[in-house]
């Protein structure tokens, strides 16, 4: 039976993804406490890259933004796979967006505000958090948007 995370998902038609895998010597995600933070998750389906490139460059903005989006995707992944279930999650408590931009551009706030928006679809007023949006020369392998989440979970 799904959870009210799960279920809402389903009304806003989004589809949790399966957790990516670490690509490197780190974990994807870890729990101190009531507290799981994951690791940078890039735009990947599967393991696809999508978006890549410099947002402002050959990205649009507004493609940046559904860039975010599948980060955030990829980060609830990450902390289902930790805790069992995205209806632990009490807060989203930070998020850290890092945009690669093209020189000149300063709409980094922008493009995570996809992510950010998402959040609080997703949990309501839980999914309220604190934001960094970074400018990036290069990110890894060429992503244009890399996210971390912060959320506080209940036993």
């Amino acid at each position: 039976m799904p959870g009210r995370i799960e279920t809402r998902m389903k009304e806003l038609e989004l589809t949790l993804p399966a957790a990516p895998e670490a690509i490197g010597y780190y974990v994807p995600a870890t729990r101190i406490g009531n507290l799981v933070v994951t690791s940078g998750q890039l735009p990947m389906s599967g393991k696809e890259l999508l978006f890549a490139g410099k947002v402002g460059g050959h990205v649009p903005e507004s493609h940046g933004s559904n860039a975010a989006q599948i980060c955030a995707l990829n980060a609830l992944s990450q902390i289902k796979a930790l805790v069992g279930s995205l209806d632990k999650v009490t807060r989203i408590v930070r998020v850290e967006g890092y945009v690669a931009s093209a020189p000149e551009f300063t709409g980094q706030a922008q493009v995570v505000n996809g992510a950010s928006r998402l959040l609080v679809d997703i949990f309501g007023d839980a999914g309220k958090h604190t934001r960094i949006s970074v400018g990036a020369a290069e990110l890894p392998l060429n992503a244009s948007v890399e996210l971390v989440i912060w959320a506080e979970v209940a036993d």
